[in-house]
Parts: C-alpha cells; structure tokens; sequence
C-alpha cells in the first residue's frame, strides 16, 4: 500500500509539472525570430553604368538570397555609392555590395558595417597593392625618388596614385600629391608610356596580390609594359604597398549571427554549387568568394582617412 500511495504521489507530482509547463508555454510571449524582427531583408547594390535601377537576373537573384535565408528578400538599387552607403548606414538595407574604397567610406561614416566576403580571382588574387616600377637602372631605390622624375596615373586612380600615396605617407616616407619629383600622366597608359619612353625614371602601378600579399604574376602594371614590347629584364620591382582587397559584400554589425551565418554558408560555396547565380552576382572576379574580415580592409581605411584629412 505504501509504495502504490508513493506511485500515485509521483504521477500527481509529474502531471502538475506538466500542466504548469503547458500553462506557462501559453502564457509567456514566445521570443521573435530574427527573420520576424525584420521582415523584408534588404540587399543594396549599385546599377551598372547605364543599367537604370535594373540589375541583370534579378529575379533569380532574390530567389537565391530568400532560399539562403529562408524569408523574403528585396534588392534596392542605389544610383551611386553615396546612396548605397547612406541607406546601410540608416539601416534601410540590412546588406550591400561594395567597391573596396566604398565599403571602407561605408565603414568610417557610421562604423555599422562589417565583410563578410569578397571575392577571388581564378589565380588566386584576392586584391592588389602597388608597385614602383623603374627600367634599366635609372632609380636605385625609394630614396633616391626626390632627384627622379616619376611617373604617376590620375589623381583618382586606385592602384597607380591613390594606393601608394597612402601607403608610402603611412610608412612614414615624405610625399603629396603635388610633390616636385611626381609627374601627373593623364592616364595610367600615359603614365606607362612616360616610362618606356624615358621621360620617367620611375613609374608607380600595381600588380594582382594573392592573400599573403604575393604576386600572382597574371597582370598589371609590369606585364603590361612587358605587352608593350619592353624586356622584363630590364624592369624592376623597388618597392610594394600593403594589400588592398576587392570590395566585400558587407552587412550591419548588428544583424542576428544566424542570418550572418547562412549567408556566409551560401556566399562561399555560391561559385561551386550554383555558378550561374555567381556569374549574376560577381563579373569581375570568377574565382568564387571568401570569408573577409575588417582587417582586411586597413589599407582602404588608411586611403579614406587621408582623403578625408585632405579636405580639412
């Protein structure tokens, strides 16, 4: 009798347990999912030239992101940079995708923003950093650059003027924009030619750069000039910048872990398993994409710090 009375005790004790626990599921507020708290997610990007507010394979694009993330998906199509920067920083894309220089503009104007991917070359490339460039001896090295003339691209380009302009100022040696020894080409083809023809003795350009930041010996400034009929022999090498990394796709900082994780997941296994949706998504580069970091991108910092300081 003693253990049936303790067996009906510990069933009455399992079926209050039970009912206090179905009670309680009832009456507590069930925590939204991330994908409730924001409903329609959001992916800026920037129309090609041209292209209107119209993004080749858009449809199959959206299509992809909500499987990925399993909600629904809307792309806003930003007439310029500026726009796309100003709409993750308000928080109306939760997404976008970014040239280098923008992201890194995106990233100081609300310090919001964090990569997730960027993409790869077939060779391996993952960005590029700069290079000087001289023919036949004429400069010996950095030094000597004050009592040279050499040759720089247009004031907006990225690998030939921008790059190691930041670069070289952050590793402490003395040059502006308007330094003596520097002679403006008016594109980065005049500045080769200025080179080759010998009214430089110096040319500043740039290389593709693998992850460790070495070359990967497909392109740029040397093999250019190689193309153009110069002997790679009598072509050197002086001095490298740090690398700059091809534009991220980047999210806020605080979307959900898990969004961030899904879309990691499918961002970098995109090329592989659905090559045509990464042909939509990335012309530049065929390579596929991989995981970025913030630091990653410190020479596009140090390049949109010193524009900004230049226009105190």
């Amino acid at each position: 009798m003693a253990r049936r009375g303790k067996t009906a005790a510990n069933q009455a004790v399992k079926m209050c347990a039970a009912a206090l626990l179905a009670s309680g599921a009832a009456a507590w507020p069930a925590h939204a999912d991330w994908r409730d708290d924001i409903g329609t997610f959001r992916i800026g990007i920037v129309a090609e030239p041209g292209g209107g507010n119209t993004v080749p394979g858009l449809a199959r694009l959206t299509d992809a992101y909500a499987n990925a993330l399993g909600m629904k998906v809307e792309f806003v199509v930003a007439r310029d940079y500026a726009a796309l920067i100003e709409a993750q920083a308000s928080g109306r894309v939760q997404y976008a995708v970014y040239s280098t220089l923008a992201y890194a503009t995106a990233s100081e104007r609300c310090g919001c923003v964090e990569p997730l991917v960027a993409p790869v070359d077939a060779d391996g490339a993952v960005g590029i950093r700069s290079v000087l460039v001289t023919r036949d001896g004429r400069l010996q090295d950095l030094a000597a650059m004050a009592s040279h003339r050499i040759a720089i691209a247009p004031a907006d380009n990225v690998g030939g003027a921008l790059l190691p302009l930041a670069a070289l100022s952050a590793a402490g040696v003395k040059i502006a924009q308007d330094s003596p020894f520097l002679a403006r080409a008016a594109s980065a083809t005049a500045a080769e030619t200025m080179l080759s023809g010998g009214d430089a003795d110096g040319l500043f350009g740039w290389e593709p750069a693998d992850a460790d930041g070495q070359s990967t010996h497909s392109g740029g400034t040397v093999a250019r000039l190689e193309a153009a009929g110069i002997s790679g022999a009598s072509l050197r090498v002086l001095w490298t910048s740090n690398l700059l990394r091809y534009g991220p796709h980047a999210v806020r900082s605080d979307l959900d872990p898990e969004a961030k994780r899904r879309l990691t997941v499918f961002l970098t296994n995109l090329k592989s398993q659905t090559p045509d949706v990464y042909d939509l998504l990335e012309r530049a580069h065929s390579g596929g994409f991989v995981p970025a970091m913030s630091k990653d991108y410190a020479m596009a910092m140090g390049i949109v710090r010193r524009a900004l300081d230049g226009r105190e």
